[in-house]
């Protein structure tokens, strides 16, 4: 067999347009009796003979340095047993960030060609940028579907619109309209792992469980996981089925399982520098990495770790064993589903594919570690003193945590960089596990071709039979802009020259260009834990790094090759214009303003909803944070009085609540679970119908600064407020709801009642955004005396 020849897998589906033309029934002999008829049904869609079932694994925020398959200090067997009995890719890339990761792996193209140049909650209005993935650009599962696989989405999904996320749809873009016959997961960034922002397909749903009953979402989605492949296979046994299981871990909110708590205690002790130093021998003796290797430095922007006190470097030890609780679980329940599919006995035929990683470890938690990501993803980093007086609860319910900036750095040994940074390895360089027991019968051997996430979709079209499409379901299609690498499943292709011999990066302004074993590197200026503000690409300077030799990209040979940089930085202005790079745009938290995206809300200056009226997306909702506005809400209130949530946006990582108790109007406005602060109506409301005005003025434009709150109950003015700190952007990934609070509490006070409902009547919930006004007179008065 040619070294350049992959295995053999017969075309299967075969046509330029899909969907196939309807049935016209060209078998049946139709009389005017049925009894002198020859019937002629539809066939049903069958899948080649042979066709594996395909598991898709992807886990999120996980650097090339922890996992325990890569040398790693993190327990990860369930990679490490199917590594043993398949293949272990060393050299496979990803984009640096989640969204365009995943929409490029969805589309086999590259991610500014799917509009994924950057995450969802930052698009912009270019080709590039948008965040809608064009019709054009159709997924692994849409083909997969057309060759008679049933196909399910299970956890992460972050390539829906940041403003089409409402219940008022349009839903094309989700997955159900994306080829995928179910989802269960969440369509954010992130979620928090005890109160998830769950849904259904398209319909929101509460988790099954609350935390004190055991409940985790990483758990949860297994099961449901495993439900949906043993119902396929009870049902169809012979049809394949795609199960596509995307973890939320390990991103930030890191928050293990609570019965997981401590399975690390004391094991990252010797910090972040001798971490490095550990795993880098690791994987110098395993084989994981070439010999010679060597070890990258740390970054001058990045403490070492002795020059912490010990009372801090306690606190990072506790941000590492949190992380490694939390990651040792997600690999934990991805074996659960293995060993599902192994118990029904189709393992042998199923093509698993394990991700570790769809970017770089995360840098985006501070310095010192953030025991609210949220925050620091808003641009306000928490000081030392904030994340020390976390320490305890780290990881707990009602905290969404992230560990520093070091630990990132660590946890992507041997390379430069982190998550964000697409200019090096430690930004885009993510391990591949490839098991597949009828096909692949090596076990427990590396591969070391250059290869991409685009370069999924096609591999599993040639491994189902399928053809590249010019329409599919009406919409001319692109060229798949990947190359399979089924080729590397034959023993006789272990040392086959990579196919994929040229490949861009860019993110944030980080950019690169690979060719033929050269990689030009540019770190644009702004460093993964700044997340704001923009700075000068005249003062970029790009390195050249040969890594046919130089495996972590530690020999920057810029000066000696000159003409080589200039020549690759010309081919990457060529790819970044071809693929839709251009415009370069380092913004970051200035992105997450939601009136930068088209909306149902924008330029209205009343909005009114009504009681049922839950679980609308932040990001397609109305503008409420850092504008006045007036909330006016008639309610009646029966006899013996009423309790439970008016309104509320966000939840316990950041927001703010109207609500009764004890009777009360009750403001309650959350900062971060830094800052809490409550304006409360002296009486409680008797029984009878009452207007609520909540009145809110921002001291100024600056986004984040003070703001003044004033209650009102039937016109007159009963208690006010000062905040001192605003959210600069966004609360997080929660919603707005009316008559309760879905997901988790804005108000620990209520964290106890569920979804908090109110037991009155509501009316309605009324926002006004123009001409709000400070009181005069004695309102003024009366504010003034109940803000001292």
């Amino acid at each position: 067999m040619p070294a350049s020849k992959g295995p053999d897998f017969p075309i299967h589906v075969d046509r330029n347009r899909l969907p196939e033309p309807e049935w016209d029934f060209p078998n049946a002999d139709i009389k005017v009796f049925a009894k002198d008829s020859t019937p002629d049904f539809p066939p049903m869609k069958e899948a080649r003979e042979g066709a594996p079932n395909i598991l898709l694994v992807l886990l999120d925020d996980v650097g090339f340095g922890w996992p325990s398959v890569n040398g790693g200090l993190v327990r990860m067997p369930v990679a490490e047993k199917l590594a043993k009995r398949g293949l272990f890719y060393n050299q496979f890339h990803t984009t640096a960030l989640c969204s365009p990761t995943r929409a490029a792996m969805l589309t086999g193209r590259n991610h500014h060609t799917v509009a994924a140049g950057v995450i969802q909650e930052m698009a912009t209005g270019y080709p590039g940028y948008c965040g809608i993935i064009p019709k054009s650009c159709t997924t692994f599962a849409e083909m997969l579907k057309h060759a008679g696989y049933s196909s399910a989405w299970f956890g992460k999904n972050h390539n829906v619109p940041d403003n089409l996320t409402s219940p008022a749809g349009p839903f094309d873009n989700w997955p159900t309209n994306q080829g995928f016959d179910y989802f269960y997961g969440f369509i954010s960034g992130e979620t928090d792992q005890f109160y998830p922002s769950l849904l259904r397909n398209t319909t929101p749903v509460e988790p099954p469980k609350r935390p004190e009953e055991g409940y985790h979402l990483t758990k949860d989605l297994a099961d449901e996981c495993i439900g949906w492949i043993r119902q396929q296979k009870a049902i169809a046994p012979d049809r394949p089925f795609c199960a596509y299981f995307s973890t939320g871990a390990a991103h930030a909110p890191h928050q293990p399982p609570l019965d997981w708590r401590g399975r690390n205690k004391g094991r990252f002790d010797m910090g972040w520098d001798e971490y490095r130093k550990i795993v880098h021998k690791q994987q110098l003796d395993a084989g994981i990495i070439p010999a010679g290797t060597k070890l990258t430095e740390r970054p001058e922007q990045i403490p070492s770790w002795d020059s912490h006190p010990k009372e801090q470097q306690e606190l990072f030890a506790v941000q590492a064993e949190n992380y490694a609780d939390f990651l040792e679980h997600a690999d934990f329940a991805v074996g659960q589903v293995v060993d599902a599919i192994e118990a029904m006995g189709d393992l042998d035929n199923t093509l698993v594919i394990y991700i570790l990683g769809d970017n770089g470890s995360s840098g985006e938690g501070s310095l010192v570690g953030t025991p609210n990501e949220i925050m620091s993803l808003n641009g306000r980093q928490p000081s030392i003193e904030e994340a020390i007086g976390f320490k305890d609860r780290w990881g707990l319910p009602g905290t969404s945590p992230h560990y520093a900036v070091g630990w990132a750095w660590a946890g992507d040994t041997p390379f430069q960089w982190t998550k964000q940074v697409a200019s090096h390895f430690g930004g885009t360089r993510n391990s591949m596990i490839v098991s597949w027991p009828e096909k692949i019968k090596e076990g427990g051997v590396i591969r070391s071709q250059f290869h991409h996430v685009i370069d999924l979709m096609p591999t599993l079209m040639e491994v189902a039979g399928i053809k590249e499409a010019k329409e599919v379901n009406g919409y001319i299609q692109k060229p798949i802009e990947g190359i399979s690498f089924a080729y590397t499943f034959e023993q006789a292709n272990a040392e086959a020259p990579s196919k994929r011999n040229l490949q861009y990066f860019e993110m944030l302004g980080n950019r690169a260009i690979y060719a033929d074993g050269w990689i030009a590197s540019c770190r644009h200026g702004r460093l993964p834990w700044e997340t704001s503000g923009s700075f000068s690409f005249a003062d970029d300077k790009w390195e050249l790094y040969d890594i046919t030799s130089d495996f972590s990209q530690a020999v920057d040979l810029a000066d000696k090759h000159p003409d080589k940089v200039d020549f690759l930085k010309s081919v990457f202005i060529s790819e970044a214009t071809k693929y839709n790079v251009l415009p370069i745009d380092d913004r970051f938290s200035e992105r997450l303003d939601v009136t930068l995206r088209p909306s149902y809300f924008h330029g209205r200056k009343q909005v009114t909803f009504y009681p049922g009226m839950t679980r609308l997306p932040e990001g397609s909702g109305p503008r409420l944070i850092g504008v006045p506005f007036t909330l006016t809400v008639p309610v009646e209130i029966p006899d013996g009085g009423a309790e439970g949530v008016i309104f509320a946006l966000g939840g316990d990582a950041a927001g703010f609540s109207l609500f009764l108790w004890e009777g009360k109007a009750r403001f309650h406005y959350n900062f971060f679970g830094m800052k809490r602060t409550d304006v409360i109506s002296p009486e409680a409301l008797s029984a009878g119908k009452h207007e609520i005005v909540v009145t809110f003025l921002p001291e100024s434009d600056k986004a984040g600064g003070p703001a003044k709150v004033g209650l009102s109950i039937d016109g007159t003015v009963v208690a006010a407020g000062r905040i001192d700190e605003q959210v600069p952007q966004r609360c997080g990934t929660e919603c707005m709801d009316v008559g309760m609070d879905c997901i988790s509490p804005v108000c620990a006070d209520y964290e106890d009642k569920g979804l908090f409902p109110f037991t009155g009547t509501i009316e309605r919930v009324t926002f006004d955004f123009a001409g709000v006004k400070e009181p005069t007179g004695m309102e003024r008065l009366k504010l003034a005396t109940a803000m001292d």
